[in-house]
C-alpha cells in the first residue's frame, strides 16, 4: 500500500481523503494556493506545499507545481479528488510518467468517457441504451435538420466537451435550429476549446439517476446502487437520494446490469459513476460516465457502509474488490450548502464566517472545511458543507434533514439553507414525484 499520498484539490473533499488515509496509517501533503492557507484540509495534512496563487489556473490546475510538490514531499500516488484535474487524462498520464500513481482511471479510459460523443459509441457497442440522436458530432447544422426530422422533436444540443450546462441548447422546431446551433458552438468554443456539437432526443419530466460503480485492476466490477439527483438548477445538483424514490426492484436490476456493462467496455479502474436519464416510462438511457468520486458518494456510503474513498485507494494499490453488487439499506439525503444568496438570484456570497454551528445527533453527518473565522474566497465553487443524514425510511430521512438544517447556523454569509428548507417542504418532493424540470417552477418564499 501506498506510504504517502498527495491531495490534488483543496475544501472538503481534500479533508474527507485525509481522514480516510489517516485511518489507513497513509501519511498525507496537502497543496493549497494562498487564498487557502489557512483551510482545514492544510491543518490537518502531515505536510502541506502551497502551489500557488489564488486563481486555479495557477495553482490547483497547474500541473508542473502538483507534480513537483508530489516529488519533493516524495508521495507515491496523488488522490485528485473531484473537480479540477481528476478527469483531466494530461494529468493521469503525466503522473505516471513521473512513477506517481493517479488514484483512478488510467488516461486511456478518461479519454474514452471524456469526450461523449466517444462515450456513446463505446456504449453503443457495450448495448447500453444511449438516447437516439447523431452516431458522432454534427458536420453541419443541415445535417442536424436531417436528424432531428428522424427522432423528431423536441431535440438537444450538447458539446462534446461540455459540463454545467455549456453549449447545452433545447430545441423545439426546425425553425429554432440554426440560430441553437450556432449559439451552442459559440458557448462551447468559449468554454472549453471545443465547439464539437452533438445531438440527442429530448427526454421530457426525466429523472437524472445515476449508478455508482467500482472497478479493480482485473476486469472484475460490481455496482452499488443508485443515487437519485433529479433535483438540480441550472444543471447543478442541489439535493441527492438513495434510494430514488422512483425505482422499481426490476429498474435497479436493469440499470446496475447496464452499468457494470458500461464499466467493462472499457475494463475500468477505481470509483466512477454512471450517469442515466429515465423517461417518465421508466425507460433509461446513458447520458455520461464520470470517471472520479461524486460530490454526492456519502448518501451511497451511509446506506451500504462502505468508504468508497478507502476503496479507491486499495483499488489503486492493486487490490481486489468483494466481487459482488451492493443494495441500499435505509435511506439517505444530501444538501449541497452553498455560499450563495437564493433570494439574490443564487449571487456567491464570499467573505468570513463569524458563527459556525454545524448540526449533530444519529445519523446526521456534516462534510465541511468551514469553522467560525473562515474566509470563504471568491475563487472557487460555492460549496462549504454537505448535509447528509441517514434513517430507516425515506419519511424518517426527510424528518431528520428538516431538524439538522434547522440546526444548522452559519453566518456572516448567505447560504442555500432557507432553500434547502423549503425544498425539503414541498409537496412535489416529499411524495417523490419531481423531476429534472423541480426547480424551473419552484418558488422561493
Amino acid at each position: 500500500m501506498f506510504k504517502k499520498i498527495l491531495i490534488a484539490n483543496r475544501g472538503e473533499i481534500a479533508l474527507r481523503v485525509i481522514r480516510t488515509c489517516k485511518e489507513m496509517g497513509i501519511k498525507t501533503v496537502a497543496v493549497y494556493s494562498t487564498a487557502d492557507a489557512n483551510s482545514l484540509h492544510v491543518r490537518f495534512a502531515d505536510e502541506a506545499v502551497c502551489i500557488g496563487p489564488a486563481p486555479s489556473s495557477q495553482s490547483y490546475l497547474y500541473i508542473p507545481a502538483i507534480i513537483a510538490a508530489a516529488e519533493i514531499t516524495n508521495a507515491d500516488a496523488i488522490h485528485p479528488g473531484y473537480g479540477f484535474l481528476s478527469e483531466n487524462a494530461k494529468f493521469a498520464k503525466i503522473c505516471g510518467e513521473h512513477r506517481i500513481k493517479f488514484i483512478g482511471p488510467t488516461a486511456s479510459m478518461i479519454e474514452r468517457m471524456g469526450d461523449k460523443s466517444n462515450a456513446k459509441a463505446t456504449m453503443i457497442a457495450a448495448g447500453v441504451p444511449v438516447i437516439p440522436g447523431s452516431e458522432g458530432l454534427l458536420d453541419s447544422v443541415d445535417e442536424g435538420k436531417v436528424i432531428a426530422q428522424k427522432i423528431g422533436y423536441p431535440i438537444i444540443l450538447k458539446a462534446t466537451a461540455g459540463g454545467g450546462g455549456k453549449g447545452m441548447r433545447v430545441v423545439w422546431n426546425e425553425n429554432d435550429l440554426e440560430n441553437a446551433w450556432n449559439s451552442a458552438r459559440q458557448e462551447a468554443g468559449a468554454a472549453f476549446g471545443n465547439d464539437g456539437i452533438y445531438m440527442e432526443k429530448y427526454i421530457e419530466e426525466p429523472r437524472h439517476i445515476e449508478i455508482q460503480v467500482v472497478g479493480d485492476q482485473y476486469g472484475r466490477a460490481v455496482h452499488l446502487s443508485e443515487r437519485d439527483c433529479s433535483v438540480q438548477r441550472r444543471h447543478q445538483k442541489l439535493i441527492e437520494e438513495t434510494p430514488s424514490p422512483f425505482m422499481t426492484n426490476d429498474l435497479r436490476e436493469r440499470m446496475g446490469e447496464a452499468a457494470i456493462k458500461a464499466a467493462n467496455a472499457i475494463s475500468y479502474e477505481g470509483v466512477g459513476t454512471v450517469e442515466f436519464l429515465v423517461d417518465k416510462h421508466r425507460n433509461f438511457y446513458f447520458m455520461e460516465m464520470n470517471t472520479r468520486i461524486q460530490v454526492e458518494h456519502p448518501i451511497t456510503e451511509e446506506v451500504i457502509n462502505y468508504d468508497l474513498v478507502r476503496e479507491q485507494i486499495k483499488i489503486a494499490g492493486g487490490v481486489n474488490i468483494s466481487g459482488q453488487n451492493y443494495f441500499p439499506e435505509g435511506h439517505a439525503i444530501e444538501c449541497r450548502i452553498n455560499a450563495e444568496d437564493p433570494y439574490n438570484n443564487f449571487r456567491p456570497s464570499p467573505g468570513t464566517i463569524t458563527s459556525f454551528h454545524a448540526p449533530g445527533g444519529h445519523g446526521v453527518r456534516v462534510d465541511t472545511h468551514a469553522y467560525a473565522g473562515y474566509k470563504i474566497p471568491a475563487n472557487y465553487d460555492s460549496m462549504i458543507a454537505k448535509l447528509i443524514v441517514v434513517a430507516r425510511t425515506r419519511e424518517e430521512a426527510i424528518a431528520k434533514m428538516q431538524r439538522a438544517l434547522e440546526e444548522f447556523v452559519i453566518e456572516g454569509v448567505h447560504t442555500t439553507i432557507p432553500l434547502q428548507q423549503q425544498i425539503l417542504r414541498d409537496e412535489r418532493f416529499v411524495y417523490g414525484e419531481y423531476t429534472t424540470k423541480f426547480m424551473e417552477t419552484f418558488k422561493l418564499n
